[in-house]
């Protein structure tokens, strides 16, 4: 089975994330061929729009989390690489030439909320969750952290990033994590398909240079963030209380930082 489907339809591609039955967790393996379809996608002439989707009932659920355990036992340099990997995720979202659309259902949960907020586009249902939940497990959303702020706001990423809060999603429109929340799983799909439409009646270059217009003028380059937030993942899984976080998940019991 493949971990990530891809279909190519009158000029809109469909990227699948396909692990439904971890609900579409990242791991090296999925994220590798993410990347490598979306700098597919970006050389693609024939294609002027990218859709993220994920198949089952999540968006994405974050990072796997028997991977993040199984990081902890590895030498510093290779749990680094590791994390750029991720970083190398969303660096390939944040600066495709083409729109992406992030099409969120169900669970989206810590790299998920990145991967939305990464997105040009993206829409969501009210049923759907949201959640940076890394603190709980003794982590940080730190390879998120600029994307998620940009969308955010300080005030609301201060908020769920320190709290690990669950919000819905119409709180996620409420603070512009996502463009629109509508009713059902048909207007979802209806959205995504008029905003297709609309991008596509816009001219290819135009799109690529007021995408790169948009980050120039938004402030601190992605570029300067990506070694740095990467580190930071790198180091915090190897921590005490990142170790005892995820053993703690894994085990199904509190954290020893818990009561």
């Amino acid at each position: 089975m493949s971990l990530a489907n891809m279909v190519v339809n009158h000029r809109v591609a469909t990227l699948t994330l396909n692990r439904p039955d971890v609900h579409n967790a990242l791991n090296p393996e999925l994220m590798n061929k993410l990347v490598d379809a979306l700098h597919a996608l970006a050389a693609n002439p024939d294609v002027r729009v990218i859709v993220l989707r994920g198949e089952g009932k999540s968006f994405c659920a974050g990072a796997d989390l028997r991977w993040m355990q199984e990081s902890v036992n590895y030498p510093p340099e290779q749990n680094y690489r590791e994390a750029l990997l991720f970083a190398d995720l969303m660096h390939a979202i944040r600066l495709c030439p083409k729109p992406v659309i992030a099409r969120v259902h169900g669970a989206a949960y810590g790299g998920g909320v990145g991967i939305a907020a990464a997105c040009d586009l993206a829409c969501t249902l009210p049923s759907a969750k949201f959640c940076l939940a890394e603190v709980k497990l003794g982590l940080i959303p730190s390879i998120i952290s600029p994307f998620c702020l940009e969308r955010m706001g300080m005030t609301a990423y201060r908020r769920y990033a320190l709290t690990a809060e669950t919000f819905d999603g119409s709180e996620a429109k409420r603070i512009g994590l996502v463009c629109d929340c509508v009713p059902t799983v048909e207007h979802l799909d209806v959205w995504v398909a008029d905003m297709t439409a609309t991008l596509l009646k816009n001219s290819p270059h135009a799109l690529d240079v007021c995408k790169r217009e948009v980050q120039a003028v938004a402030g601190t380059p992605w570029d300067t963030l990506r070694e740095r937030t990467a580190r930071a993942i790198a180091d915090i899984r190897v921590s005490p209380e990142g170790q005892e976080g995820l053993r703690a998940f894994l085990e199904k019991r509190p954290p020893a930082w818990i009561g």
